[in-house]
């Protein structure tokens, strides 16, 4: 078994620190999904507090479908406000 070889050009370790994200994209995205995912939340809570008799989705299912959707809300929204306030600092 060979021993393994360093590399010839080493990494500075200052890429990280200098990649920029595309904020329209993100921008885009957050706008998009923000009302998505509270609308499908809100749809889940209301389908949770009458669930059908018959089942098919059980009330423990729908209210974890509407607490994951919360979450997703809460994440676009956040990310919505970063990306606002990093536009508003650039310009």
């Amino acid at each position: 078994m060979r021993p393994a070889r360093t590399p010839r050009t080493w990494q500075s370790g200052t890429e990280p620190a200098t990649a920029r994200s595309d904020l329209k994209l993100r921008f885009l995205l957050s706008v998009l999904f923000t009302p998505f995912f509270a609308l499908a939340t809100a749809g889940f809570a209301l389908w949770a507090a009458d669930p059908p008799s018959s089942g098919a989705p059980g009330q423990r299912t729908l209210i974890a479908f509407a607490i994951a959707c919360a979450a997703l809300t809460l994440f676009a929204a956040v990310d919505l406000w970063v990306v606002v306030r990093r536009r508003r600092t650039e310009l």
